[in-house]
C-alpha cells in the first residue's frame, strides 16, 4: 500500500493511504522526551474522543482507529475542496448559504460543549456539505467565554481570508448560529472579547 504525505504541520504529518487519512503527531526536539511522549499521547486520545463524540452530530471524518503508541489517528479521507481556497470562487448567494450552514453546525458543536479552537475555513472541507477537520486543539468547555473566542477566531478568518464579502458572510454565519440556546449570552461575551482585543492595540 503506497503512502503519500499530504501535509506537514507544526504538530502533525497527514498521510494518505488508500482512502485512509493518517494523522501522525511528530515529536518535538525542544521538549523533554517523557513530557513530549505524554503530551502527544494525550492529545491523540483527546482528539479522537472529541471526533467520535461529534460523529453523526456534525460532519467530521469517521475515526477507524487510534494508536497511542505511534501517536496516530486513522480516519476516513474526505475527498473535497478546502474551503479557504474555494469560498471566494462561488457567487455571493452561495457563499452566504455556505456560511449559514457553518453557523448551524458550529451551534451544534457548542451545544455539545466542544470548542474547536482553530475555527477557520482552512479546517473545513467542502464536499456536498461542509466537513470540519483538525480537532487537534479542541477541548470540552461549558464557558461562554471559550465559545465566544471560537466565534471571534472564525470572524477574524473571514475578515483576513475572505475580506471582500466578510461582513455579509459573518451575518449569514450568525443567522445559522442563532439556533444555539445560549446565542444571546455568547454574542454578549463575544462583544467583550472584541473590546479586549481593541484595548490591546
Amino acid at each position: 500500500m503506497s503512502e503519500k504525505i499530504l501535509a506537514r504541520g507544526a504538530e502533525a504529518i497527514l498521510i494518505l493511504k488508500n482512502d485512509l487519512l493518517i494523522k501522525r503527531r511528530i515529536s518535538k526536539g525542544y521538549r523533554i522526551s517523557e513530557i513530549d511522549e505524554r503530551l502527544r499521547k494525550l492529545r491523540t486520545r483527546a482528539e479522537a474522543k472529541i471526533m467520535r463524540k461529534m460523529y453523526g452530530k456534525i460532519n467530521v471524518p469517521k475515526i477507524f482507529d487510534e494508536d497511542e503508541k505511534r501517536k496516530e489517528i486513522k480516519m476516513k479521507f474526505i475527498q473535497g475542496k478546502k474551503l479557504s481556497d474555494n469560498l471566494d470562487k462561488f457567487s455571493l448567494k452561495k457563499q452566504k448559504k455556505i456560511c449559514w450552514g457553518i453557523g448551524k453546525e458550529v451551534s451544534k458543536l457548542h451545544e455539545s460543549n466542544i470548542i474547536h479552537s482553530d475555527l477557520t475555513t482552512s479546517n473545513m472541507i467542502l464536499k456536498k456539505d461542509i466537513y470540519f477537520v483538525d480537532f487537534g486543539l479542541s477541548f470540552h468547555s461549558l464557558r461562554n467565554e471559550d465559545k465566544a473566542v471560537d466565534l471571534h477566531l472564525f470572524k477574524q478568518a473571514l475578515e483576513s481570508r475572505h475580506f471582500k464579502n466578510w461582513k455579509e458572510l459573518w451575518k449569514s454565519f450568525l443567522q445559522g448560529y442563532k439556533n444555539n440556546k445560549e446565542y444571546e449570552k455568547t454574542i454578549k461575551q463575544l462583544e467583550k472579547v472584541e473590546l479586549r482585543g481593541r484595548y490591546k492595540h
